[in-house]
């Protein structure tokens, strides 16, 4: 039941994370695509320095790799197979909750691997889901976003009063349609908090990103 966990360095994934844990996986290792330049995440822009403070605030190795869009499965599915050689897993753990193209694939690439897809925020509710991650004690601060919400919400952290904000808007209180993401900056198991500091606000493809710095 040793589990390899697809680590965005988000909310949703640092929640799956903590769920599979609380279901009775051990977590072995963490696992990152980075862009094809093999600075900033895939997904959500965030430095390899960052992530790697995670993971050692998560006392677990974490395994990148580069993609383009266009490779990105078969090098997922490449790297799966490296990662199940190296070690000891069994599973795959997800943070995606109610999109079925995503779940689909996920399960596809695990089982090329020989792995289980499994995803413990599957068919939960958006909010609820959030508040949870919130009461648990997970830190989360937004690292992107569109411009629907702007450059302004870039350093904010998740709570209550800001899904409320969201609501009013209209934007999904989990940024499950893809209007921001997040950067965990502590959680009752890291064994520290990750200090980030914003060092500049960019915009890259109308989206707004935080270039992020650890801090000394």
């Amino acid at each position: 039941m040793k589990f390899l966990c697809s680590w965005s360095g988000g909310k949703d994934s640092c929640y799956a994370f903590y769920k599979a844990i609380e279901s009775g996986f051990k977590p072995s290792v963490l696992l990152n695509v980075m862009n094809e330049f093999g600075d900033r995440s895939r997904s959500h822009g965030i430095t390899k320095e960052v992530l790697q403070a995670q993971a050692d605030a998560l006392s677990l190795p974490i395994h990148f790799f580069s993609s383009t869009w266009e490779d990105y499965e078969e090098k997922y599915i490449e790297n799966l197979k490296k990662v199940a050689m190296d070690y000891p897993i069994s599973h795959t753990v997800f943070g995606d909750i109610d999109i079925e193209s995503h779940k689909a694939w996920e399960e596809k690439v695990s089982d090329a691997a020989n792995l289980v897809a499994v995803l413990p925020l599957w068919q939960g509710d958006r909010k609820q889901l959030v508040l949870e991650m919130i009461d648990v004690g997970i830190e989360a601060i937004i690292v992107s976003c569109n411009q629907d919400l702007g450059s302004e919400f870039l350093g904010k952290t998740i709570d209550a009063s800001i899904i409320s904000e969201f609501e009013s808007m209209g934007v999904d209180a989990c940024g499950e349609n893809g209007e921001f993401h997040t950067l965990v900056v502590n959680a009752p198991f890291f064994k520290n908090r990750i200090p980030v500091k914003i060092k500049e606000k960019v915009v890259s493809s109308n989206y707004n990103f935080a270039n992020l710095q650890l801090i000394d």
